[in-house]
């Protein structure tokens, strides 16, 4: 059985079939705002794996139907490169070799701490993006991404966790025109249903909050096109 789960942020597949790890970890991302797909068996994982276009794949080795090994191989046999998580058993030393030798990006060994798992989910974040600093710059506008705080002229601004990461989306592509479309593939998990106007509507919020009265926003909008964050 596929399950999702609904937020705002970018998309990350757990592929487990342990049900209370699957939930757990599911609902760790999803607290983090990401945008969370799963799945219970390697059949489903598979497809989910190779049908969406995700930042971060968390899959176990042992799994029914299809093995996280197998997942992997098909994955990089097609070229396809998104940073893979592989969970582990404690001691299967020669999978996790092997898994590596493959093309694994990184490895946990179960049981974990949830927070470990974060933290490793949010640096293969980083990557996937072709960005090994936690620091995104945009004129005087500061983003940490580890921490999740934003700043401008030093001076700490307030944003949910949806705000938050349409900024975060927004700031990785600055200088670049995003659609709409392009903000509800990349942020929105499968289940959701899109909406313009809610991606309008949370743009309002973060002009609210970013800009400074009587000075250009910093999001502006290309009509008929998107939204650019200026970098310049």
């Amino acid at each position: 059985m596929l399950s999702q789960r609904k937020s705002l942020t970018v998309r990350v597949l757990v592929v487990e079939d342990y049900e209370p790890v699957r939930s757990s970890v599911v609902q760790a991302l999803a607290e983090e705002g990401f945008a969370v797909d799963s799945a219970e068996n390697g059949r489903d994982g598979l497809w989910l794996a190779q049908s969406g276009d995700y930042n971060v794949i968390v899959l176990d080795i042992m799994l029914p139907d299809t093995s996280g090994i197998e997942i992997l191989q098909t994955l990089r046999n097609a070229q396809q490169q998104v940073p893979v998580l592989l969970l582990t058993a404690l001691g299967a030393v020669d999978e996790r070799i092997r898994g590596l030798n493959i093309g694994a990006d990184d490895y946990l060994i179960k049981p974990f701490a949830l927070a470990e798992l974060l933290a490793r989910v949010k640096a293969l974040v980083r990557r996937s993006y072709g960005d090994g600093t936690t620091i995104i710059q945009v004129r005087d506008l500061q983003i940490d991404t580890n921490a999740r705080t934003v700043s401008r002229n030093d001076a700490v601004i307030e944003l949910t966790a949806r705000e938050y990461n349409l900024l975060e989306y927004f700031a990785r592509r600055r200088g670049q025109v995003v659609t709409r479309s392009d903000v509800w593939q990349s942020l929105y998990d499968m289940q959701s249903e899109s909406s313009s106007n809610v991606v309008d509507v949370y743009v309002g919020y973060l002009r609210k909050k970013l800009d400074t009265p009587g000075q250009p926003s910093l999001i502006q909008t290309r009509r008929g096109l998107g939204y650019v964050l200026e970098a310049e």
